[in-house]
């Protein structure tokens, strides 16, 4: 073969190289250098890193909608009081109505009236009918603007929706108590033995419960030995909060400075207990 054949034959086959290298890359990732992420990939809310940090948990409860999904209240005031029957549905981005949920805590739905002054506190379990809505019995005792929030699971995907309930009459607010160690619930003392520090720090919240100085057994609720719910002063920001099974120590990351107030919900003798206290988280 002669010099100008051998040239030939040497371009053809670099053609025929760079067009399959070309093609290879584009089966493989169209962003050279940027890895894809999918959602195995990622952390999830309160996950550990490899590098043994906490990931802040994504505040969730700020909006109506979100995700495509939207929580629809049957009504939107109520008389400070009178019970009433809380009817509800959440929808997807068509407007058709969600009838399937996750089983979370034990429960497909957990819903949670708070007054924005974070005072009467309520965690509910709706019961869903054959159209797929929810009802659930509530009570604004006093007057003012409350929020609710619907928090489940859809595939896998957990969501909290919120929206506002107006109780109407002469609103007398209360300003968020200070921190302390320990309050005082249905004869018992709840003490607050471990709590959380700066922001975006991993951060694990322990209580201990007592009757008369004395250590007191609590029972399993939701599937675990307490139930935690905090939620950001201001906007009322909604962070779901990881159990120890075994303990009434929980796991968390809050993302911003500033001061929450978290419900604590244990059960002894068959009765369930709620237990707030007022948490400071500097930056």
């Amino acid at each position: 073969m002669n010099a100008a054949a051998r040239l030939a034959a040497f371009a053809v086959g670099l053609a025929f190289i760079f067009a399959t290298a070309a093609f290879a890359g584009s089966r493989i990732d169209v962003h050279p250098g940027r890895q894809s992420a999918t959602p195995a990939d990622e952390p999830a809310m309160g996950e550990m890193n490899a590098d043994t940090t906490m990931t802040p948990q994504a505040v969730r409860g700020l909006a109506v909608s979100d995700n495509g999904l939207t929580l629809r209240l049957a009504r939107a005031a109520a008389t400070p009081g009178k019970p009433f029957q809380l009817a509800f549905r959440i929808v997807d981005r068509r407007g058709a109505t969600v009838r399937d949920f996750d089983v979370e805590h034990t429960k497909r739905m957990h819903f949670i009236v708070v007054r924005r002054d974070m005072t009467g506190f309520q965690h509910l379990h709706p019961t869903q009918s054959p159209d797929g809505s929810w009802s659930v019995p509530v009570t604004l005792r006093d007057a003012g603007s409350y929020r609710v929030f619907a928090d489940f699971s859809v595939d896998g995907k957990p969501h909290t929706l919120a929206d506002d309930l107006a109780a109407d009459g002469t609103v007398r607010s209360h300003p968020l108590p200070a921190p302390v160690a320990g309050v005082d619930v249905d004869g018992l003392h709840v003490r607050l033995t471990e709590g959380a520090s700066r922001a975006g720090a991993e951060s694990r919240l322990a209580f201990d419960v007592t009757r008369d100085g004395k250590p007191v057994a609590v029972e399993r609720y939701l599937g675990a030995k307490g139930h935690l719910v905090a939620l950001r002063e201001g906007d009322l920001a909604f962070l779901h909060v990881h159990p120890d099974e075994s303990s009434l120590r929980f796991m968390a990351a809050f993302p911003t400075a500033g001061r929450y107030r978290l419900f604590l919900q244990f059960k002894t003798a068959g009765h369930v207990h709620t237990a707030a206290f007022t948490q400071e988280v500097s930056r």
